[in-house]
């Protein structure tokens, strides 16, 4: 495994682990134990770096990362994330978004509450959570981490933009106004904007990205074809089939990156091509995907060439015909 440097005085691996694929119930049910299992599997694996938030079953993924790595604690990086009313007892439909909250005396609670379920008297990086521009604008939750950073409760804080691709100008602002060391976005070979002026404003203010979705979602796993049917705790299922249908053509067209690796790892030395990515976040779902996207680190970097061909294949949309 080789790893990055994330902020001052953190280094992590390249590639990570976001728990949301075994906590949420949105990528297949699993049992308190596979996930905890999972966990250690990708420690073992030489990750180093294990994001949750506060909002991933109301605390039960960072409770969950707490049972797996508590004993390993001064060996890995912990991500949480903020910023959502975990309190609520709104109903929700599907996976519509919560509400955010973000009031200084709520803030301080969530803090705590997150310190307690993940079991650490410091968060190594505590990320606002899909920000709209007003949170960014908002000079009192900053000076809030301010603060908890001052007092040792968190070692620095970022942004996870979201929830789905985009918030490039949320992006940008928060890097320029706020000075944010570190920054989470969805990214990929497929998905390539905004994620490439956001990586141009990270290396204008010296701020570092955490990429998520590097593998679109799975497509660039290459495991998906036409017939795929996906199951009923699968988010994918409610995709539409145009979706399925031109990523599978798309990625008949990245054959040549697959000489000496797999599609899957070709894709997380795609983004990690890029000085400005610490961090990738691949969707892991079993012990397979820890073996090979741990195993991408070990891989060569992909070449000016091989770069230069998925960029002009971006720009013709991989000459596939929408059909959506």
């Amino acid at each position: 495994m080789r790893y990055r440097k994330l902020v001052e005085g953190m280094e992590v691996s390249e590639v990570g682990f976001g728990n949301w694929t075994v906590t949420t119930g949105w990528w297949g049910a699993y049992s308190r134990q596979e996930a905890v299992d999972l966990h250690r599997r990708a420690y073992e694996a030489g990750i180093t770096l294990f994001d949750t938030a506060d909002a991933y079953r109301e605390g039960y993924g960072e409770e969950v990362l707490s049972e797996a790595l508590a004993d390993v604690r001064d060996d890995v990086v912990i991500a949480t994330k903020f910023g959502y009313d975990i309190t609520s007892e709104h109903e929700r439909r599907g996976q519509q978004e919560r509400a955010h909250r973000t009031d200084v005396a709520y803030l301080s609670s969530a803090l705590d509450a997150s310190l307690s379920r993940l079991g650490v008297e410091v968060i190594d990086l505590y990320q606002l959570h899909n920000p709209r521009m007003a949170h960014i604008d908002d000079d009192a939750l900053f000076a809030f981490l301010e603060d908890a950073r001052a007092a040792g409760k968190i070692r620095a804080y970022g942004i996870a933009l979201g929830p789905k691709i985009g918030w490039l100008e949320e992006g940008a602002h928060a890097m320029r106004s706020r000075r944010v060391p570190a920054v989470q976005m969805i990214y990929n070979a497929l998905e390539q904007d905004p994620g490439r002026e956001l990586l141009r404003v990270a290396n204008e203010t010296g701020a570092k990205m955490i990429v998520r979705v590097p593998h679109s979602s799975g497509m660039l796993e290459g495991n998906l074809t036409v017939d795929t049917v996906f199951g009923e705790n699968d988010h994918r299922r409610h995709r539409p089939r145009s979706w399925l249908i031109e990523g599978v053509q798309k990625i008949s067209r990245l054959d040549f990156l697959t000489r000496d690796m797999t599609l899957g790892q070709a894709a997380l030395r795609w983004v990690l091509a890029d000085p400005g990515v610490a961090s990738t976040l691949p969707n892991i779902y079993g012990p397979e995907q820890i073996a090979e996207f741990a195993g991408a680190s070990d891989c060569r970097d992909l070449d000016p060439d091989e770069l230069a061909h998925v960029a002009e294949l971006y720009e013709r949309n991989f000459d596939v015909v929408p059909t959506g």
